[in-house]
């Protein structure tokens, strides 16, 4: 009994490193950090056999293509999870929904190309760091990461990495569900303009990293947007071609007499033309570029806000004009069996006023009028068969009825009154 003890414990301690008996097949398990690896093993699916100790998870270099709400369901002690370069395309509805304490998340290095607008979601918003580099697929994995940002509870987000996703475009208001953010990495895109909004609701911004981008200038819209960040970030700006022309004078000025916070104002140099390549922003003027300083560099942000403002409300208009017009549409297809009709029946009566335009025409175009006597009256064709009687002396061809029968009298045949009838 002494010896199956030591044993016993012989074997524990053997496995305690590595939880040889709990780990998954080809992973590799340290109890002392509470981690699990799988790296580079040609995993076509998290493991479900991960040890309920777990703490952090590191998953990298497989093909996992889904992340389910079935993914991580038994792993409720999680705080680390790093899901990087594993070609993931789609992150399901509450796929970390039950991890109530996760706290990093790194996804980066895949191609997101379907996001659930809850698939961020976890009550209690434990989430702090957030690393989605390199990962989103197209422009349409964007619109569905904007919708996760402002549906997925992010309340807590700290830090947030967009760097290297070739974005050329941010929507308004796409970080205003972010209120704790305060490192936004958005380095190593194409964005080429910062535009009214952008950055609405980032109270507590302390690092905004915009560089190695595509911006040539800062314009009115950006400057004033950078100006409303307040003096608490710090603003990276550089590794971008700027064109150093006219249009970059005010953001020139703005560099030397702006109070925000421009960590590398001094490393911002022009990229072309090439008489002023390699040359500090910091030290241009509208005089050295050729350029004829009228304004402070920023009296134009107050217009072109107004301009925006007056835009944004030809926008409203237009779609107030565009709903009603879906409602009359919505309308007229509702009553598409009563107008079908309205339109037969007024069809059939124009038809009928044509038609007797058109034989009131034939009538008076009959050659056979020309032969009949001025004393002759045609009478009117009754609904029944009957004879034409003398017509008064006063009586004209030109007041006949569309139904009246005319009859050809030969010139030398001597018409009595009363004495001829014709049956028709």
């Amino acid at each position: 009994m002494h010896n199956l003890v030591i044993i016993v414990l012989f074997g524990a301690l053997l496995c305690a490193p590595h939880q040889c008996l709990e780990c998954p097949s080809g992973c590799q398990c340290f109890a002392d950090t509470r981690t699990v690896k799988c790296v580079s093993k040609d995993l076509r699916a998290i493991p479900q056999d991960i040890p309920g100790y777990t703490r952090n998870v590191i998953i990298t270099g497989n093909n996992i293509i889904r992340i389910g709400s079935e993914t991580f369901q038994e792993l409720k002690n999680v705080t680390t999870i790093i899901l990087s370069n594993n070609r993931i395309t789609e992150v399901a509805s509450h796929s970390f929904s039950t991890l109530s304490y996760l706290r990093s998340l790194d996804m980066s290095c895949n191609h997101l190309a379907l996001i659930h607008p809850e698939a961020l979601n976890i009550p209690g918003s434990p989430l702090k760091e957030l690393n989605l580099s390199r990962t989103l697929y197209n422009y349409t994995s964007l619109t569905d990461l904007t919708t996760a940002l402002r549906w997925g509870g992010l309340g807590g987000l700290l830090s947030l990495d967009l760097s290297g996703n070739r974005l050329v475009f941010l929507p308004p208001g796409m970080f205003s569900h972010l209120p704790s953010l305060q490192h936004l990495l958005l380095g190593n895109n194409s964005l080429a303009s910062v535009y009214n909004g952008t950055f609405f609701g980032l109270r507590r911004l302390e690092l905004l990293d915009l560089t190695r981008n595509s911006f040539r200038a800062f314009g009115g819209d950006a400057l004033g947007e950078l100006e409303r960040l307040g003096q608490a970030p710090r603003i990276l700006l550089s590794h971008n071609p700027y064109v150093c022309t006219c249009e970059i004078q005010d953001f020139a000025v703005w560099l030397k007499s702006s109070w925000v916070q421009v960590g590398d104002a001094e490393a911002l140099t022009c990229a072309s033309p090439w008489e002023f390549q390699d040359s500090p922003l910091q030290g241009l003027g509208g005089q050295v570029i050729g350029c004829h300083v009228t304004s402070p560099p920023l009296g134009g942000i107050r217009d072109e806000v107004d301009n925006l403002s007056l835009q944004t409300s030809y926008v409203l208009l237009g779609l107030v004009l565009g709903f009603v017009g879906m409602v009359f549409l919505f309308v007229l297809y509702l009553n598409r069996q009563g107008i079908t009709k309205w339109v037969v029946d007024t069809r059939d009566a124009c038809h009928d006023v044509l038609e007797g335009y058109h034989h009131r025409y034939e009538i008076d175009t009959d050659p056979r009028r020309e032969y009949l006597p001025k004393d002759v009256r045609v009478e009117e064709k009754p609904p029944t068969n009957s004879s034409f009687g003398q017509a008064p002396s006063d009586n004209r061809l030109s007041q006949l009825p569309t139904d009246t029968c005319l009859v050809q009298i030969p010139s030398d045949t001597q018409v009595k009154p009363g004495s001829m009838s014709l049956d028709l």
